[in-house]
């Protein structure tokens, strides 16, 4: 089986990159039997554009989609899509002996008007780029259908409608992100003078007022039951041990699991780089619990390859495991233990809950999270219903 790539004879146009293409998948953790398959598709795609009498530089979306009709039309059953001959026309692009997807087409429009406000806030206003996708998200969703010239007329009415229609089904914090990244996008369209007025003020506040909730912990027999349900004997189980741990014991949020970085895990010294909310790093102690979680996994069930991500996914390409990989670590360790669906953030409040209660002050608490403001902590305050209990007065006329 480890020559089955080797077997693989490519000809025509595409065979001077195909035995570079068999080593980035042998590198990227395929499978000798995947990585045949992809080179037998190279194999095909070669064959045919030799018979169209095109060459790689030919091969855009266009030609792709073409050649993909191709083969379900002589009876292929596998490597039908676009995502199938996706590792191969992302190699070829790599090479540059493929162009890449075609951009928006230069002159007015949406696309254009939101690449603009892409570029405005990464140059001008410095956001992070998960930031910058999720105002690009409701940018597009407001602009639909609005592009161009009709902007000039865009109403205060159209604005509120737009942000009724939205936030219906929403959560509040998620009702609160939509009106933020809509202000921006408001302010910006003024700024270039698309807008002749400025309409961010029509956008409606959401009502929510800070500290009105109550942290949701879970209690310390389900954290056991979702650290065990992980089959500790599989590479996967291994990981998602070592993610819940992380979660639990240290309160990391699931964008820092994700972007955590072998190199950012100093074993002599015992201490972790957290890569936190708005560009902040921070070095906490590695707990040795923790650290034998994660060290059992890069030991024994982390695949090898290229990746610097402590986390990978389990099936190639090993890629690091993004942020709604930790969510989905979260959501199978619910389902195994039999508990109701829960949010990764939920292990942070669990993990915040339980050092107050054990009598950490709140100001330690407040490191540990890494929290910016006091205020931000104060709201576990109220879990803590011993210390609660000792400031409520008695209900008058009780005789308590």
């Amino acid at each position: 089986m480890e020559s089955a790539p080797r077997k693989v004879r490519v000809t025509g146009p595409l065979a001077p990159f195909a035995a570079g293409f068999g080593g980035e998948l042998a590198a990227r953790g395929y499978s000798p039997l995947s990585a045949a398959n992809l080179l037998y598709v190279m194999a095909h795609l070669s064959r045919w554009l030799a018979g169209q009498g095109l060459t790689p530089a030919d091969l855009g979306v266009g030609r792709a989609e073409e050649f993909l009709a191709e083969r379900r039309r002589v009876g292929y059953t596998c490597w039908l899509s676009g995502r199938g001959l996706a590792p191969l026309l992302d190699y070829l692009r790599g090479l540059g002996v493929v162009p890449g997807p075609a951009g928006p087409a230069p002159g007015g429009g949406a696309d254009v008007l939101v690449g603009r406000y892409r570029g405005y806030l990464a140059g001008e206003r410095g956001l992070a780029a998960s930031t910058i996708d999720g105002y690009e998200a409701v940018a597009r969703r407001f602009l639909a259908g609005r592009a161009g010239p009709d902007l000039a007329g865009l109403t205060a009415a159209e604005v509120t409608g737009f942000v009724v229609s939205q936030c219906r089904g929403r959560s509040t914090g998620s009702a609160k992100i939509l009106v933020t990244a809509l202000r921006s996008l408001l302010r910006y369209l003024h700024l270039e003078g698309i807008t002749s007025g400025g309409l961010a003020s029509a956008v409606p506040a959401v009502a929510g007022w800070r500290g009105a909730g109550l942290p949701k912990a879970l209690p310390a027999a389900q954290v056991v039951a979702l650290l065990v349900s992980c089959d500790r004997d599989s590479a996967v189980g291994r990981r998602d041990f070592a993610v819940l741990t992380l979660l639990a014991r240290l309160g990391m949020r699931s964008c820092e699991v994700a972007a955590l970085e072998l190199g950012d895990i100093d074993w002599r010294a015992g201490e972790l780089l957290v890569r936190g909310k708005g560009r902040r790093d921070e070095r906490m102690p590695l707990p040795a619990d923790v650290g034998e979680a994660v060290a059992g996994y890069l030991r024994d069930g982390r695949p090898q390859g290229r990746c610097r991500k402590v986390f990978a996914c389990s099936r190639a390409p090993y890629g690091g495991l993004s942020p709604a990989g930790v969510q989905s670590v979260m959501r199978h360790a619910c389902d195994r233990a039999g508990l109701p669906q829960a949010g990764a953030h939920r292990l942070r409040h669990t993990a915040a809950t339980q050092m107050l209660r054990a009598g950490s002050p709140l100001a330690e608490v407040g490191q540990v999270l890494r929290h910016r403001a006091a205020a931000t902590t104060a709201i576990y305050a109220k879990v803590d219903d011993g210390a609660l209990r000792a400031l409520a007065w008695p209900w008058p006329g009780s005789g308590a």
